[in-house]
């Protein structure tokens, strides 16, 4: 193998960065720079981009033309009505059953080009190297604001090299937990009405990479969907309401994120265009009113267990061709 002295500068967490970067396709040296800045400084990076930082008004203009002079033209970059952005950092919404699948796997995973699960064309993969590798890191988004929902350290951070990056180059702000505890840290998010999302980017080696769990009020990726830029697909599901059931209590409605419920005639209803599936109104609602369905107009739901047990249905297949 060829040496290269200079990575022995970096952190180690840094040079195995480098080391994945170098075997996965199609990362280019702007998507290493953008990952390294966005994983070294990402309380300054979503900053910036949710608007709250003092200096948005240098970086943002300056970000904008290091990306046209030096991104790769994407031939992909905002086909099926997204933009380039969403395209390349975007979350899938997970109910609370699959966010804490998602956690508990125990062996390294390798899932490509999940087109049916997630809509976007870059940015799809799930490869999880040593899973039970996760960090609690102090959200970005939350941390940006004046006034933050509490607590602040929910972001899961999972599998290498993300975990021990984090961990090696923000100490203040992140923990080595157990799978139980990230576990734990979802349902006391899904308690407090938070939505969990599963996070990809593609300059975070093209592939998933942690859980946020999120609320309306503090969430980047909630306030772009909200201002028109499809960052967040649907999980697959949609709410729906039997009116025999809703007392008309309004509690679903109090804990929507997604604005999605309404009140009409004394019963709650659903804004289908609105509703990401993510279920917090079906475990909110004492009445058992709210239900998840799946809607295949939606995409394919994040079922980690069905994934698994595809891939490994079709590597035994393969086996005996």
């Amino acid at each position: 193998m060829k040496r290269r002295p200079w990575l022995f500068f970096w952190k180690p967490s840094t040079r195995s960065f480098i080391q994945e970067a170098r075997k996965t396709s199609h990362y280019s040296l702007f998507d290493w720079i953008h990952g390294y800045i966005y994983a070294r400084w990402p309380y300054f990076y979503i900053g910036v981009g949710v608007g709250e930082h003092p200096l948005k008004r240098f970086f943002l203009p300056l970000w904008n033309l290091f990306s046209r002079v030096f991104e790769p033209r994407r031939e992909d970059a905002g086909k099926n009505g997204k933009s380039a952005f969403a395209e390349g950092y975007h979350g899938k919404v997970i109910p609370l059953e699959e966010a804490s699948r998602l956690v508990a796997v125990n062996r390294e995973v390798s899932l490509k080009d999940l087109e049916q699960v997630i809509p976007y064309s870059r940015a799809r993969d799930i490869i999880l190297r040593n899973p039970g590798h996760i960090v609690a890191l102090e959200c970005p988004c939350r941390a940006s604001r004046p006034s933050p929902c509490k607590p602040l350290d929910v972001c899961l951070i999972i599998g290498e090299p993300f975990a021990s990056f984090i961990i090696e180059h923000h100490p203040r702000r992140s923990r080595w937990i157990t799978q139980g505890e990230a576990a734990e840290i979802l349902r006391a998010e899904h308690e407090r009405g938070h939505v969990h999302h599963a996070f990809f980017k593609d300059a975070m080696l093209g592939r998933f990479y942690a859980i946020c769990n999120c609320c309306a009020c503090c969430c980047g990726a909630m306030q772009a969907w909200r201002n028109g830029t499809p960052m967040l697909a649907s999980s697959g599901y949609v709410s729906r309401i039997d009116p025999e059931r809703c007392v008309g209590c309004e509690t679903c409605i109090e804990y929507c994120q997604f604005g999605a419920l309404k009140m009409e005639e004394g019963v709650a209803m659903v804004d289908e265009g609105r509703c990401m599936g993510c279920g917090v109104c079906v475990s909110k609602c004492a009445h058992e009113a709210h239900s998840l369905v799946r809607d295949p107009a939606r995409g394919e739901p994040l079922q980690i267990r069905e994934l698994l047990n595809s891939a490994a249905r079709e590597a035994r297949i393969a086996e005996t061709i």
